[in-house]
């Protein structure tokens, strides 16, 4: 996972997997809609876990998409 994301990216990932009981580590994962806008794209998806929704930032590194932190007033298209 960690080359596919930030650093900043990767501590946030490592923290809510750190959430979930060991016993729910196979979660499926709904792509529910995707927009690029240039050196960002933004992937809008749903969990088996809980069923809810979230969106994903992801940057354009070295041609390689990687996912990263959101900024806290930052907004997507969706």
């Amino acid at each position: 996972m960690k080359k596919h994301t930030t650093s900043e990216g990767f501590a946030s990932l490592m923290t809510v997997q750190n959430m979930i009981p060991e016993s729910n580590k196979d979660i499926e994962v709904e792509i529910l809609d995707e927009a690029i806008e240039s050196e960002i794209a933004w992937v809008k998806y749903k969990t088996s876990f809980d069923g809810k929704s979230g969106i994903f930032k992801l940057i354009k590194d070295n041609d390689q998409w990687k996912v990263t932190s959101k900024g806290p007033r930052e907004k997507g298209p969706f």
